[in-house]
């Protein structure tokens, strides 16, 4: 690379980096604080939200392939309500893992249960915030290490929205393997900006067991919205966040 290249590379990272590493940059654990915050606010003002899934399996030994199309009802208190619309292809897989997740997602997703997996320092340590882009977007990249070996949390790393502070990317595997006959599972889950509101995107997971070897499971996730709020305007959130500090 000749000098004149480098010198572009070089003033090119200072722009960049810049927003994220200004005269006040934010460690790790502010950012999350900072994006729980936004989240809550975001969450009431919403009302719960509304979209439907489309969920693919595929295993590749055996040479199998289940769909299903989903609904789901998020209240506003977080807990989820799923609605089976069409299924097709492998029933066993329809069945034992689609349904299952489906299941295990709404159980988890109780106040009460949800607490013991969300992305807080109760359950994290936050690593190595580094400046990233995101689909054109400017981001924290954040190291997530689990406190605990358990299968509703997991290891890797998070991307946050430097602008809104919202969780636009989160890639990693469980924290614990969720069973013997479960070699290792890979996981990716994508967000889209929809008005004032972050939304999943895609999901995509492969998962490597002993018998079955390699199981994709993609979800692609559409027409989600909240459900009583504009989508074009939120509460102010920086007084919501100092009302937050203060208590």
């Amino acid at each position: 690379m000749s000098f004149h290249l480098i010198v572009l590379s070089l003033m090119f990272a200072t722009a960049f980096l810049q927003p994220l590493y200004g005269q006040q940059a934010k460690t790790a654990d502010e950012v999350v604080a900072t994006m729980l915050a936004r989240d809550g606010v975001r969450e009431s003002a919403s009302g719960g939200y509304f979209g439907d899934r489309e969920y693919v399996l595929e295993n590749h030994t055996l040479q199998k392939r289940a769909e299903m199309l989903v609904r789901v009802n998020c209240d506003p208190n977080g807990i989820k309500h799923f609605e089976v619309l069409s299924e097709d292809g492998w029933k066993s897989a329809n069945k034992r893992v689609l349904r299952e997740m489906l299941a295990t997602e709404s159980d988890s997703s109780y106040p009460d249960t949800r607490i013991r997996s969300r992305i807080t320092s109760d359950n994290y340590t936050f690593r190595s915030v580094q400046g990233g882009s995101l689909n054109g977007r400017t981001a924290y990249v954040i190291e997530v290490i689990p406190k605990r070996e358990d299968k509703s949390l997991f290891r890797g790393r998070i991307w946050v929205d430097a602008e809104d502070y919202a969780l636009a990317r989160v890639e990693g595997e469980p924290a614990k393997a969720p069973s013997f006959w479960t070699r290792k599972v890979r996981f990716i889950q994508q967000y889209q900006k929809n008005g004032a509101f972050w939304f999943p995107a895609m999901t995509t997971s492969v998962t490597d067991a002993r018998m079955f070897g390699a199981t994709d499971v993609n979800i692609r996730h559409f027409d989600y919205k909240p459900v009583s709020a504009a989508p074009t305007g939120l509460p102010n959130l920086s007084s919501m966040e100092a009302k937050n500090d203060r208590h």
